[in-house]
């Protein structure tokens, strides 16, 4: 059996092209890393020396801060990981059906509707009269609903299964309609099982957004159940500002209230479960890439 002969190019990308990677790699993981070594670092240490990989004073006095109340952030956390399912759920769904009839080329207003959906990625009416049509019509004021209506609908994600959808033989839904589906039939039972990678690419967006998202809670939340994690560490942090600030306009010498390295903390807890999810679902974050160049 002959050996396989390696060319020399392909030895001189890799003798360049690997340590690249590697770099790069550690270029985008260092950030990370100092975010978890300060977290555990002493606010002194920090406040003196700045950040660190590795912490030269250990202290969880961040993490002892944050889960001061533990309930306030467990209640916080189910909040959340509620609105990303729902959410992410409710948003998949709408937003597939959307691109699924704008591709329908026996569609009539096709071409106008996704001119009119492209439109309002334009322009929009600006906060207040959507404040006012989320509060006073919609009454999502102090409403978990809040937090998950006002973003269900994504233009981005429409226009996206809209093209890949369009790669999807028409003559197969022309079959089945021959053979007797409906119109709702062949979206669940022909079309859903062909568009799972678009599916699952605009889920896991939509799912970071949601899980990220701290801004609805902020404008339409006062009730602090229904405080999202985001928001609720947010109001962590400023408090504890506040605290401080006050603390040295009265002359008062607050040193246990650990800002610097609470930053660091908070981004761990935030980002925590997403960093854990990710290496099962990095094919998506690729996938999702690629798709917006297919033909609608």
């Amino acid at each position: 059996m002959r050996k396989k002969i390696i060319s020399r190019d392909v030895l001189v990308f890799k003798a360049v092209g690997y340590p690249l990677i590697f770099l790069f790699a550690a270029v985008c993981l260092i950030p990370f890393l100092i975010v978890i070594g300060s977290s555990f670092t002493a606010e002194s240490y920090i406040i003196r020396n700045g950040y660190s990989i590795l912490p030269k004073e250990w202290s969880i006095e961040s993490y002892a801060t944050i889960f001061r109340s533990p309930m306030a952030i467990i209640r916080a956390y189910g909040v959340t990981i509620f609105v990303t399912i729902a959410g992410t759920v409710l948003s998949v769904f709408l937003n597939t059906m959307a691109g699924y009839v704008l591709q329908r080329k026996d569609f009539e207003w096709r071409n106008k509707l996704s001119f009119f959906y492209f439109f309002t990625t334009l322009f929009s009416g600006g906060l207040m009269p959507w404040y006012i049509m989320c509060v006073k019509y919609l009454h999502l004021k102090d409403s978990i609903w809040a937090m998950i209506l006002p973003g269900i609908v994504s233009v981005w994600n429409i226009l996206l299964v809209k093209g890949f959808m369009a790669g999807i033989p028409f003559e197969m839904t022309e079959s089945a309609k021959i053979d007797g589906a409906g119109d709702f039939s062949i979206f669940l039972r022909l079309i859903w099982p062909l568009s799972k990678p678009v599916i699952a690419t605009i889920g896991l967006f939509t799912a970071l957004t949601y899980w990220n998202d701290w801004y609805n809670s902020m404008l339409f939340i006062n009730n602090d159940h229904l405080y999202s994690l985001q928001y609720q560490l947010y109001k962590l942090l400023n408090d504890a500002r506040v605290l401080r600030q006050l603390a040295s306009e009265a002359g008062i010498v607050v040193d246990t209230v650990p800002i610097e390295s609470m930053k660091m903390a908070l981004t761990v807890v935030v980002t925590g479960p997403i960093v854990l999810l990710y290496p099962f679902v990095q094919r998506y974050f690729i996938k999702g890439l690629t798709l917006g160049a297919v033909k609608g």
